[in-house]
């Protein structure tokens, strides 16, 4: 049996979504993330993976968003019995995470709640910055990624013949709300890249907020709606996190008249996915960084502010769609490919008082591509559940939102490793963004396999 450690990209090697990738080595069998894929992109039949489940021995869970863990259900019913590796957050992210998508899935209750009970008994939460000992000589250690809470890069090492990867997961972008910036990368011999943005580049926290701010408070002097699509894990609560600062904060104060606390525009959170995940976030302090962390022990919570109302029973859902302008109503799914934000858009696209406002990566196929790409032209339409719904609302996209690494962050993360690695392999990324990131790292010296 060959000692050198072999990499298969079974999902997310040419595309954004279904990330998985499987290294064997010494006899194990060791995946790292196991996601289910969104848009166009295409996700491989269990039937056909190079191994069954039931020979996996160590899942590494990079963090909670259900492109990375969405199909852990279908490899527990295939036989998976091995370890699941995760942090602390993330470990507590994915029974609300995966119960809401077993949801949309062919299972019962008995069936979901034995998949659930399998999960709390294989999964594993472990701290940052350590090494631990995994079998045979290998050790890993996780180190913080920026993207979401609970979110890692993954360090694979083997002692003999000493050999080691580094799988990036998804990078946040520094200064994210909420979250301790991605931690200078270790030295390895390969690198699993992530691409995403490895073509653009993000504005900056201040320019964002500045931003936000502006479109919201444009936006709701007409007495329009304004639609957020967001993820119910990670960009939910950062917006939360933006809108307590341009309420709360002396600094924006004023600067937003619409969005002053005395303006009385209600800001909805129409999902109860995020708003469990919200509240977990909040038991989940210990982990946030230092100003999120400051702000609630002085006594100013940033994920709650006058104004702020959950939507959680259907009911609540159906009337919320009959409230008058002003408002902002924040609303799953993220790429709008489902989900309560489905709803609003019907409703709400077609008045041009109305606003959409995208604050992260909407993958290609999925209606968010599609209404950016429409937006404003003669009859410009998007599908929702199988009806041409017209684009009349005002489309804005934020990219400095984006949980992931610019293309910027990204080669800077390459450059804090403290030796070149031998290879980099460039993953989860669109063919335009993993050229033009290979683009640049090629230019830096580095050896790219996109």
């Amino acid at each position: 049996m060959s000692r050198q450690p072999k990499i298969i990209h079974i999902g997310g090697e040419k595309c954004v979504t279904g990330s998985c990738h499987l290294m064997q080595v010494k006899g194990l069998n060791i995946m790292v993330d196991c996601g289910l894929t969104q848009g166009h992109d295409a996700g491989a039949s269990m039937d056909s993976w190079p191994v069954r489940p039931d020979r996996v021995d160590f899942l590494f869970l990079t963090h909670a968003h259900i492109d990375h863990i969405g199909r852990l259900p279908e490899l527990i019913q295939k036989g998976f019995k091995g370890e699941i590796i995760a942090t602390h957050a993330t470990k507590a992210l994915l029974e609300p995470m995966l119960n809401d998508a077993m949801g949309f899935m062919s299972l019962n209750r008995r069936q979901i709640a034995q998949i659930e009970t399998y999960i709390d008994d294989l999964s594993w939460g472990f701290e940052y910055n350590l090494d631990f000992d995994l079998a045979k000589g290998l050790k890993f250690k996780l180190l913080p990624a920026g993207h979401i809470l609970g979110s890692c890069s993954i360090h694979l090492r083997v002692e003999d013949p000493e050999w080691s990867v580094l799988f990036s997961g998804d990078l946040g972008a520094k200064d994210t709300p909420i979250l301790p910036d991605p931690q200078n990368s270790e030295a390895a011999d390969l690198v699993v890249l992530e691409a995403t943005y490895g073509d653009r580049r993000h504005d900056d926290r201040v320019h964002r907020v500045q931003r936000l701010g502006r479109i919201l408070n444009r936006a709701l002097k007409d007495g329009g709606k304004v639609f957020i699509p967001a993820f119910a894990l990670g960009r939910t609560q950062e917006l939360l996190y933006e809108m307590d600062r341009l309420v709360s904060d002396r600094e924006w104060q004023g600067a937003f008249p619409m969005l002053n606390p005395n303006s009385s525009v209600p800001v909805f959170v129409d999902t109860p996915l995020g708003l469990n995940i919200t509240k977990i976030y909040a038991r989940l302090s210990e982990f946030w960084d230092r100003e999120a962390g400051e702000l609630y022990r002085n006594g100013d919570h940033p994920l709650k502010f006058e104004g702020l109302y959950g939507v959680e029973r259907s009911q609540e859902h159906r009337d919320l769609m009959g409230i008058p302008g002003p408002a902002v109503i924040i609303a799953g799914s993220g790429m709008c490919t489902g989900g309560r934000i489905v709803d609003h858009l019907k409703a709400g696209m077609p008045q041009p008082e109305n606003d959409v406002c995208f604050v992260g990566y909407q993958a290609g196929g999925s209606p968010g591509r599609d209404i950016q790409r429409y937006a404003g032209k003669p009859g410009g339409y998007v599908v929702l559940d199988e009806q041409k719904i017209e684009i009349k609302a005002a489309i804005h996209v934020l990219t400095g939102y984006s949980a992931h690494a610019d293309q910027n962050g990204l080669v800077e993360w390459v450059q804090a490793m403290p030796q070149k690695p031998a290879a980099i392999k460039l993953v989860h990324g669109e063919s335009n963004a993993r050229r033009a990131l290979a683009r640049v790292l090629r230019e830096k010296g580095y050896r790219v396999e996109e």
